[in-house]
């Protein structure tokens, strides 16, 4: 049982904290003697998985571009090398890539250094091996060897080298897209393409320098390419409205054809057409299930739980696809599609409208780039019929309102108390003629509204992580989503626990 010191650290199936000073009310957590000790916690823990002795592992280490990697790094790598392993020390990387060094340089266990999205004060450990993320009953034993000060036998000959490894991922996307859109040009299949890349200050940039430069597309007009752990200009984040607005932005100013922009770490993306339309969230998941589903018709796209009525509509009626709404979370997406496929579901997508996307034929792995790759391919083969990515998803229905809040849950047991308010609200739902429950929902509660009432439903969870409960509305008609939230409320005012 974790205690509450190192049970702080566990987020999902990723290890958090704060690494530096510099947001108030932030002290220093992930310390180095607790990065030290989960370091040696992965070494006893991907010994056991993979039945070697700790002088036989062969494991990867890589970071994202925030300001506390180069040092957490360097703890770490010290730590596997006093246990005997070999390690192989990529630098500024990508979290797909150093997933990708399990596949191409037989790596036992890879370790990308990474808080995603969080602010600059905040970093974290993430870990995989040849199966992909770890599990979370993973990070518990990881950190359970922390907690208890264990450590693995040292050993002299332990090594550590230096190796460039993400030009060898570029070079494999870029082999990818001169193989798929087969251009007369064949080493220079985007020439003629103006796409322009926001990474943010994240270790994106390579996208445009390594891949989008080299296959002859313009990408004037690029922003934050350069890393910096600071964030100046705004979150890496392909949720975040500001973010999404820069890159709009990047592609109006520039009169690009494509813009495509990325999270901290680039496992997530999202991308704007020449018209200014985003293509995030539902419309990315239109967008992702439209090409997964080429060669795999009749599929199955397993979604999270808020993706809208429209994209069902989309999935089913215009792609031919079926579609199995599921909890959010990335690896319970991931882990989903992949039971699916082992029960003989043909299943080839996995995606969060937060921008995670992981492709059956690309490991099942949630890789930004390679999502972002799959969308220029499309639209360069689009090009060659005289039509525009708009065109991809044109059939998608959109809401006309949406709005997302997040209750704060005020009770010490804050998970007990979410699950009551679901199990309540459930209940009165069955007892509303006018609330209709959805027949498909995986997670929390979701009612739909006719028209009169609405039109349009409403979703209502507990986080994943955090003691708060999410609730996204959507309507199909002015002031819907204010006549939705008010019978909600109605019901909300009369549990405990929430702050409303």
């Amino acid at each position: 049982m974790l205690n509450d010191t190192f049970k702080q650290f566990k987020s999902g199936t990723d290890i958090r904290g704060v690494a530096v000073e510099g947001v108030a009310g932030q002290p220093v957590n992930l310390t180095d003697d607790a990065v030290c000790r989960m370091a040696d916690g992965f070494v006893l823990w991907l010994a056991a998985k993979t039945g070697k002795d700790t002088d036989s592992l062969k494991i990867s280490v890589g970071r994202d571009s925030r300001i506390s990697g180069p040092h957490i790094m360097e703890l770490c790598v010290d730590r596997f090398v006093r246990a005997g392993a070999e390690v192989v020390r990529c630098g500024l990387a990508s979290t797909p890539s150093m997933f990708m060094t399990t596949v191409e340089l037989g790596c036992d266990g890879a370790l990308q250094i990474t808080a995603s999205h969080h602010p600059f004060n905040r970093n974290g450990l993430k870990f995989f091996t040849r199966e992909g993320g770890l599990e979370g009953s993973d990070i518990d034993v990881i950190l359970t060897f922390a907690q208890e000060d264990k450590h693995p036998m040292e050993y002299d000959t332990g090594r550590a080298y230096d190796c460039d490894f993400m030009s060898d991922y570029a070079r494999g996307l870029c082999d990818k897209i001169k193989s798929e859109v087969s251009a007369e040009d064949y080493d220079h299949p985007l020439r003629g393409f103006h796409i322009v890349v926001d990474a943010g200050n994240g270790a994106g940039g390579f996208y445009a320098d390594k891949v989008l430069a080299v296959l002859g597309a313009d990408t004037t007009g690029s922003r934050y390419l350069e890393p910096d752990g600071m964030f100046p200009n705004h979150v890496p984040n392909p949720e975040d409205a500001a973010a999404m607005a820069s890159i709009c932005e990047a592609v109006r100013e520039s009169r690009a054809d494509l813009g495509v922009i990325f999270d901290t770490d680039v496992d997530r993306g999202g991308a704007v057409d020449s018209k200014g339309n985003e293509i995030n969230r539902n419309r990315l998941v239109a967008a992702a299930a439209a090409i997964a589903l080429e060669g795999n018709e009749g599929g199955t796209i397993v979604t999270d739980s808020i993706t809208s009525s429209g994209l069902r509509e989309f999935i089913e009626n215009n792609l031919g696809g079926k579609h199995y709404r599921y909890r959010r979370g990335y690896k319970n997406v991931i882990d989903k599609a992949l039971e699916l496929n082992a029960e003989g579901i043909n299943c080839p997508l996995a995606i969060e409208t937060s921008g995670h996307a992981a492709m059956r034929e690309n490991y099942f792995l949630d890789d930004g780039a390679y999502l972002c790759t799959k969308i220029i391919i499309k639209a360069a083969q689009l090009r060659k019929e005289g039509k525009g990515l708009d065109e991809l998803t044109a059939g998608l229905k959109e809401p006309l309102e949406s709005r997302e809040i997040r209750y704060r849950i005020l009770e010490k047991d804050f998970r007990a108390c979410g699950e009551k308010i679901i199990a309540d609200l459930t209940a009165y739902a069955e007892q509303r003629e006018d609330w209709h429950l959805a027949d498909d929902n995986r997670e929390g509660v979701r009612v739909s509204f006719d028209k009169e009432n609405g039109d349009g439903w409403f979703l209502l969870r507990l986080s994943v992580h955090d003691p708060i409960m999410p609730l996204n509305i959507e309507s199909d008609s002015e002031g819907g989503v204010e006549k939705i939230l008010a019978q909600l409320t109605a019901f909300l005012q009369t549990t405990q626990g929430l702050d409303l």
